[in-house]
């Protein structure tokens, strides 16, 4: 069985979320819990044929302790996953990601979009890949102790710290995620990094010319350094309007070009379960867009007009869908294999070595 990784995504049902106050995550570690997960997103998931999903874990913005939030969230989704066997399995390793495609289970990959739990000492990343942590992001959209994010506007890049800690995930066997940096604090980690990497969900910027979106030159020295950039599924794909599945081809026919086959994938930034009330989905996207503005983490372009999923490539059949768009735009089933997970499982397999 080929494999399909969204090197970053959720596997909540959003239909859960819809009638709950989006103020009350202010106080949270903003990120994706177990509790969104029922039984309807998984079997989605399963449909879709999910091999396995980096989720979000631990503090990426608002007022809860970075690191207190981080380690009560693993745990909270370790518990999960023990009540789950038939249907999910945690992922530490490349034989974890074979084992659940075999046994039609969805591989759940803990990640973080921020190293600000990392306090003043990158001693944390030990104990957070201990912890099971297996992708590590090193900035969300502001300014941290390591590095800039894509939207500050003074980029000085990546700090000394930020250059050990680099160093410290790449020796602990974590992959190292710069999706959300800076253009400079990018390439600086890609110039420190003596192992390949990812950018996991990211879209390219010369197809439009956003801040979440990377730079050629990014791209190319990704690929040289052997790394695989995911490309999204978000309303950045264009400048303005709702982005559909020709966008999104789009963006993935400019990486191949840059990057080379070996280097694209997948990482939607969503889930497998489509949204059933789109009107009570505009208010919950209202009141999320003006908190992430509220905690200085919107990015431009961040409107309730446009939704957090391309419409014509949503729900269980997106990834057999862009399938299927791809080989009509003449792509060999040997590149969309790669694309849809296969260039994600190589470079696990190297990262995590």
């Amino acid at each position: 069985m080929k494999p399909v990784i969204n090197a970053l995504g959720v596997l909540d049902n959003p239909n859960l979320s819809l009638s709950s106050n989006p103020g009350d995550r202010a106080a949270m570690a903003y990120t994706s819990t177990g509790q969104g997960v029922d039984a309807r997103a998984l079997a989605d998931a399963r449909a879709a044929g999910l091999t396995a999903v980096n989720i979000t874990l631990g503090h990426v913005a608002g007022s809860a302790e970075p690191f207190e939030a981080t380690v009560a969230d693993i745990a909270s989704w370790d518990r999960f996953i023990r009540t789950q066997p038939p249907a999910l399995r945690k992922v530490h390793d490349v034989a974890d990601l074979d084992a659940a495609a075999a046994g039609g289970q969805v591989g759940v990959i803990y990640g973080f979009q921020n190293t600000e739990m990392l306090g003043a000492t990158a001693d944390r990343v030990a104990l957070f890949a201990g912890l099971g942590v297996r992708v590590m992001q090193l900035t969300y959209n502001g300014r941290n102790t390591v590095g800039c994010g894509a939207t500050v506007p003074d980029d000085t890049g990546l700090t000394a710290f930020g250059a050990e800690v680099v160093a410290r995930i790449q020796a602990e066997g974590v992959l190292l995620d710069l999706s959300h940096s800076s253009e400079r604090t990018c390439l600086d980690a890609l110039r420190e990094a003596r192992r390949p990497l990812a950018i996991t969900h990211t879209g390219c910027r010369a197809v439009a010319d956003h801040p979440r979106n990377k730079s050629d030159a990014e791209l190319r020295l990704l690929a040289e350094r052997g790394g695989v950039v995911g490309l999204y599924f978000m309303p950045y794909l264009r400048l303005a309007g709702q982005p559909m599945a020709a966008d999104l081809i789009a963006h993935l026919e400019h990486a191949l070009q840059v990057c080379g086959e070996d280097h694209v994938g997948l990482g939607t930034d969503g889930g497998t379960t489509a949204i059933d009330d789109m009107a009570a989905y505009r208010r919950m996207l209202a009141a999320e867009t003006e908190l992430r503005r509220s905690l200085g983490i919107g990015a431009p372009g961040e409107t309730p007009d446009v939704s957090l999923f391309l419409p014509d490539l949503c729900g269980p059949t997106q990834f057999t869908r862009l399938a299927e768009l791809l080989a009509a735009r003449g792509h060999p089933g040997s590149r969309i294999d790669k694309i849809l997970g296969g260039n994600f499982r190589r470079l696990m397999q190297e990262a995590w070595a």
